[in-house]
């Protein structure tokens, strides 16, 4: 059966359960092909070394990065010195410091030994640091016409070969760590046309060996080519390591589209895991809002048509006795608080800046999202998921500025100044120190993850200069508008409010239903969190899109039922418990986070352990501010609808 035979509704739901698949084999290039002739120069250049797992069980050991040409490493420098390679805004936010290399790799010549420099000698100090750096799992990272070299893996679980990004820096053996020196650089590449040749593959196979390759680049020794059959390398603690590095370079022809030479690399580990919790996440999903949608429908109908019909009567004219046949009653439950519902929550400025930052989150996901969906942001560009939500988030400066003064002016809150300066102010300027301050860690470290003090002077300027102007007017623009008027008009003096139940009490209400939207994104969260911090490309976004959905659903439909009971049982301060209740799922997201710290991390030494806490602190606020907006909103629709359902005098 073709889509088109489908019906709108039928094809629609094949489209976004094939989303997945589709996002991952299909991809809009972010850069442009290169073409080579026989003998032309292939560029080689090196990226940062990251950590990666290490052990039987993939421990990530380190969090934090280093320079390639880093001091102590001693790898072999160009003539006259390395340069850098111009890079993306989210690029060199997420760590990429990308420079040239001395490799000279020519199109179709085979080479099996080359000498990359020679008479390289390690010292203590830096012996030391290069064991450290292997004994903690690091690898390196090359780029070659922009594709990494990595090494080949079979997944064990679905005997699927793949193309894995980096390469170890050296071999543990019985405790003794072994540096690599040589590389086998395996090189696909797919001819286009008669003498035009496109790189579609690298695989680098590192290997240990302690005896120097003789003479200049291309000596053979006893040995065998570069030392090809000497003990491994070991660099010692206690005196002077002399070293050389050399390298061998292989092409070989392949099949292999340059359009798709990014599916090798990208791999998903036992899909059906991902299936299995999409479908479930789902069916939880529906059944829930099926089962809320048809509670609050009933009961409001019965509660709405009471009311309506304790109005229709004039009581003066019925005695008690045939009011309580008529089945009339007094009021009780939400009518009562009416006159409260609508009164201005305690600290409404920060409520309403809260909001207007939410609302800026919330469209910069969707729309960051929908363009990864759609394959705008592909990994052959590198940096540009960062670079974009960065501009996303930047110039959607002015829907926050609207979004908090409607609020606001809602609230009847009478500080407008104050809150046209906080909303671009106060979120911002929370979340860019907590990253300032998690950058010093990096500085003091001396790796290559630590933002650039000129890249830190360039955010500020960007956002001073493009997000808080269209803060700004879009302040101007909501406060020039009338004010979002209640359905009914709130009493001067405050209602009494009675005790609630243990369930509806703030901290088991947030407990209970935060851990529900946090439920429809948990296995989603797992895969993201590995990626960040095992340094591998996040790209399943069609099944981020459905949770993305689900998760939004789960936090109205929860938060909307909350406010109910809480209405019901005569509470009218819905509005910080509807925000606090639906963001309590940052708890849950940081609770996991610390969970996968004890469980997948051993990060030696403070730095690592402050800096993966606070990002993950900070993500969870970001993720706070997120869902508690989405709860707010969608509980603010729901009590404006039922309150202007019911007639009041």
């Amino acid at each position: 059966m073709r889509l088109r035979d489908l019906s709108p509704s039928a094809a629609l739901l094949a489209t976004l359960l094939a989303a997945p698949e589709l996002s991952t084999a299909f991809y809009l290039p972010g850069v442009a092909p290169t073409s080579y002739k026989e003998g032309d120069k292939v560029p080689l250049n090196v990226n940062r070394l990251t950590p990666v797992g290490s052990g039987t069980e993939g421990t990530l050991r380190s969090v934090v990065s280093f320079d390639y040409y880093h001091p102590a490493f001693h790898f072999c420098r160009p003539e006259p010195e390395p340069k850098y390679v111009s890079e993306s805004l989210g690029s060199i936010l997420f760590g990429d410091r990308i420079m040239t290399s001395p490799f000279d790799l020519k199109m179709l010549h085979n080479d099996t030994c080359v000498m990359l420099c020679d008479d390289v000698k390690f010292d203590q100090p830096s012996a030391h640091f290069v064991n450290r750096r292997i004994a903690q799992g690091f690898a390196l990272n090359w780029l070659i016409d922009g594709l990494p070299a990595g090494q080949l893996i079979e997944d064990e679980v679905t005997q699927t070969k793949f193309y894995s990004q980096g390469f170890a820096l050296g071999s543990n053996d019985d405790k003794e760590m072994h540096l690599n020196n040589h590389y086998d650089i395996i090189i696909d590449y797919h001819q286009v046309t008669e003498g035009n040749y496109r790189v579609v593959g690298v695989i680098v196979q590192p290997d240990s060996r302690s005896t120097k390759a003789d003479g200049d680049g291309g000596a053979i020794n006893s040995q065998g080519h570069c030392g090809w059959g000497s003990p491994p390398l070991t660099l010692s603690e206690t005196g002077e390591t002399v070293t050389s590095f050399t390298y061998g370079i292989y092409w070989r022809e392949s099949p292999t589209a340059w359009a798709t030479r990014w599916d090798k690399y990208l791999h998903v580990f036992d899909p059906k895991i991902h299936w299995f919790s999409l479908i479930n996440s789902a069916v939880i999903v529906v059944f829930l809002t099926i089962t809320v949608v048809s509670i609050l429908l009933r009961t409001l109908r019965k509660d709405i048509q009471r009311y309506n019909r304790l109005d229709s009567i004039n009581l003066d004219d019925l005695s008690g006795t045939s009011a309580v046949e008529d089945g009339v009653q007094e009021d009780s439950g939400w009518k009562l608080v009416h006159g409260d519902v609508f009164r201005t929550p305690n600290s409404p400025l920060i409520l309403s800046v809260f909001l207007g930052n939410g609302a800026q989150l919330f469209v910069m996901t969707g729309f960051t999202i929908a363009f990864a969906l759609l394959g705008f942001l592909s990994p052959s560009n590198r940096g540009s998921l960062g670079t974009i939500m960065v501009l996303l988030y930047t110039v959607l400066g002015f829907i926050g500025g609207y979004t908090s003064a409607r609020v606001y002016k809602a609230f009847g809150g009478e500080a407008w100044k104050l809150n046209i300066a906080l909303t671009p102010l106060l979120v911002p300027g929370i979340v860019f120190s907590t990253f300032f301050l998690l950058n010093l860690f990096l500085w003091a470290k001396e790796s290559s993850g630590a933002v650039p003090f000129t890249t830190m002077l360039v955010i500020v300027c960007i956002w001073f200069l493009i997000s808080v102007p269209l803060s700004f007017a879009g302040s101007w623009v909501g406060f020039r508008q009338p004010a979002i008027q209640a359905p009914v008009r709130t009493n001067q003096i405050p209602r009494q409010i009675p005790p609630s139940t243990t369930y509806m009490r703030p901290i088991p209400s947030m407990l209970l239903v935060g851990i529900l939207p946090f439920g429809a994104i948990f296995v989603e969260l797992y895969f993201i969190m590995s990626s960040i911090w095992f340094s591998k490309v996040y790209y399943m976004f069609g099944f981020l899109f459905l949770c993305y959905g689900l998760m939004i659903i789960t936090c109205a439909a929860v938060t909307v039922l909350m406010v109910y009971f809480l209405l019901c049982s005569e509470n009218y301060h819905w509005h910080w418990r509807a925000f606090m209740t639906a963001g309590a799922s940052a708890f849950y997201v940081f609770a996991n986070a610390l969970i996968y710290w004890v469980t997948k991390l051993q990060l030696g030494g403070l730095a690592g352990s402050v800096l993966y806490i606070g990002y993950s602190a900070l993500i969870s606020f970001l993720f706070f501010i997120l869902t508690g907006s989405i709860g707010f909103f969608a509980s603010w629709a729901f009590v404006q609808k039922i309150y202007g359902s019911i007639k009041i005098d």
